[in-house]
């Protein structure tokens, strides 16, 4: 589905991505490859959303106009590979296959481009900072949508649980919400021997982060899928001084706005009435990151229908069940109608899990992941 020339040349655009990984908003060597590569093959090219971001506009007769989005940004995690094509920025690396992404759009937007073999407007949106600090977000706050109208987007991510040439999708939620929280509990520091001349803040921040179990356990229907995770524990410096406060921060997941608004409801009650039980105050901050990454039904056909065509029925999972994990690109579907598909890119070479020192995308996947787009825009967007 690809011309030979455009599939050889992937390779060499995602190792150079690869070893010249940059965070989020700071990918500006990234934003200039991809718009000098968008230029090339003819596109309308705009810069500046986001920061980083770049749009590419092909137009292609009158029809509708949808939009295709890869993210660009790598994370802080030192590489321990030894691919040739490792990492040359110390302590950063594509440790989520981003690499791959941009290149497969890349790849199919200069397909497209020779081809013209729909009729309509493609928008290619190469998104910055999907890692932790929501570009997608500010991407559409600078308004996205408004300069680059779509009816529909779409949004891929390779899956290394999955086989390569494997594809997985379903009718609904993909990804799960990301929020994240910070508890504080203030007491009264004293001597260590001494417990009962202060307030001693650990205690009820111990009591806290057992409680905080209970919340999936107890507090929500077996039938509501949710993770709440204590990820950090900070009190005290010392063996004999019982501190002022302690600290406990963590994320919690779902797959619902319901269930959000029943985790953070929750979450207060026990913080406030523990710390009080104990004569502390607690404060919590309780901060929404990420919606959950939902799919349009319709709109999940479609990508189903694109991903079958491309590597078979027997190769396409319709139901598949959703990830805990979560993903930027959820505010986009807040907006439009759209869908999120995982791409498989395991094999014998290729094990390693996402945001593993030693992960490295599946070169084998990238005209898979290319062919896909081009297919799904040709049967969007039929000439």
């Amino acid at each position: 589905m690809l011309d030979q020339d455009i599939a050889s040349a992937m390779q060499g655009w995602r190792h150079d991505l690869h070893a010249h990984p940059e965070t989020a908003f700071t990918e500006r060597r990234t934003s200039d490859v991809v718009a000098a590569r968008l230029a090339e093959d003819g596109y309308e090219v705009h810069r500046g959303l986001a920061e980083t971001g770049v749009v590419g506009t092909l137009r292609n007769g009158d029809g509708p106009a949808i939009g295709l989005r890869a993210d660009m940004d790598a994370l802080f995690i030192e590489e321990k590979g030894s691919v040739p094509h490792v990492s040359r920025h110390p302590g950063k690396m594509h440790a989520c296959g981003h690499d791959g992404h941009t290149t497969m759009l890349l790849g199919a937007a200069r397909q497209l481009a020779r081809s013209r073999n729909f009729r309509g407007t493609l928008h290619v949106i190469f998104q910055p900072a999907e890692e932790n600090e929501g570009g997608g977000r500010r991407m559409i706050a600078d308004g996205l949508f408004e300069r680059f109208p779509c009816s529909e987007v779409y949004g891929l991510h390779n899956w290394p649980a999955l086989p390569l040439g494997r594809f997985a999708i379903n009718r609904a939620t993909m990804m799960a919400a990301f929020d994240t929280f910070e508890i504080v509990v203030t007491g009264h520091g004293c001597h260590g021997a001494m417990p009962e001349a202060g307030i001693d803040p650990l205690v009820p921040a111990a009591q806290i982060l057992l409680a905080l179990q209970t919340i999936v356990s107890r507090r929500l229907s077996p039938m509501d899928q949710a993770v709440v995770s204590v990820t950090q524990v900070h009190g005290g410096d010392t063996w004999n001084v019982i501190p002022d406060s302690a600290v406990l921060r963590g994320t919690a997941r779902s797959m619902s706005p319901r269930v959000q608004d029943e985790i953070e409801a929750r979450m207060r009650e026990l913080v406030r009435s523990i710390a009080e039980a104990h004569g502390a105050v607690a404060h919590l901050t309780y901060e929404r990151r990420y919606p959950a990454t939902i799919n349009a039904p319709a709109a999940a056909d479609k990508a189903a229908r694109a991903a079958r065509a491309v590597v078979g029925d027997d190769r396409v999972v319709t139901d598949c069940q959703p990830s805990m994990a979560s993903e930027d690109f959820g505010f986009m579907l807040e907006r439009l109608p759209g869908a999120y598909i995982f791409m498989g890119v395991a094999d014998e070479l290729h094990r390693a899990s996402l945001h593993n020192p030693l992960y490295d995308f599946n070169d084998s996947a990238l005209e898979i992941g290319a062919a896909f787009w081009v297919k799904l825009v040709e049967q969007v967007l039929p000439a």
